[in-house]
């Protein structure tokens, strides 16, 4: 059995429609996956739909946008949340709040962008998310490559739109604690998304994953990502 356990779709910062990514997935001979968009589940019920007809399941997900405090720092980490209860009073505030405050902040970050060099009108980010719930800074990143101004999104992350660039703007969201527990309060099962991504292997150490499974409730981690090495799999497997 072939399972894939963390996908997007347009519906946050995919590239690929909901039936894309089902034939994409069939393609690559998967038996299961789960769509977990991030700070949304608005295409989950056709995922599942067009699943059920490719004769593969695909779980409920998403993935919640939280942060750590560290040092007096707060770290961007992102939560994977499995089979939720989509109509949790706590849960559906918590997404809805995450969805505003991701549009609002975008014209402060264009705000920056045009400070430095690069103005692009509103229009030109929303043409990048016509199918999203929420724009962020993935619709930026593209309309600055419509634009010229950087070759792909990588580029235009690593040098302006990451925590630490010249147009980063914070954005709200929950602790990562108090994410594990809306999704477990949801009855759904939280996992932590790429932990030693982004460069947070310093931030989120293995005694951090310890207590957060042994006194939040943390149910698991994610191992296998593009964003770990070899040898950090190796050692998040064993964990």
């Amino acid at each position: 059995m072939k399972i894939d356990l963390h996908t997007h779709s347009i519906f946050s910062d995919g590239t690929d429609s909901i039936a894309e990514l089902i034939h994409k997935a069939r393609t690559a001979e998967l038996n299961v996956i789960a769509l977990t968009d991030h700070d949304s589940m608005t295409g989950i019920n056709q995922a599942q739909a067009l699943g059920k007809i490719a004769g593969m399941t695909v779980l409920r997900g998403m993935e919640l946008s939280t942060h750590f405090d560290s040092d007096g720092k707060e770290v961007s980490v992102h939560l994977l949340a499995y089979g939720c209860n989509p109509e949790d009073p706590e849960l559906e505030y918590t997404v809805e709040t995450l969805c505003e405050t991701r549009s609002s902040r975008v014209m402060r970050i264009l705000g920056l962008l045009d400070n430095l060099g690069m103005p692009m009108d509103l229009w030109e980010v929303a043409a990048q998310s016509t199918n999203s719930v929420c724009v962020g800074r993935p619709h930026i990143a593209d309309a600055m490559v419509i634009r010229g101004y950087v070759v792909d999104r990588d580029e235009a992350f690593q040098g302006y739109l990451n925590d630490e660039g010249p147009a980063y703007v914070r954005k709200y969201s929950p602790t990562l604690n108090q994410a594990i527990d809306i999704v477990n309060t949801a009855k759904g099962v939280p996992i932590l998304a790429h932990p030693w991504g982004r460069g947070n292997k310093s931030v989120i150490t293995e005694e951090v994953i310890a207590d957060l499974a042994t006194n939040h409730g943390l149910f698991g981690i994610e191992v296998d990502h593009v964003e770990h090495s070899a040898k950090d799999r190796q050692v998040l497997r064993g964990l």
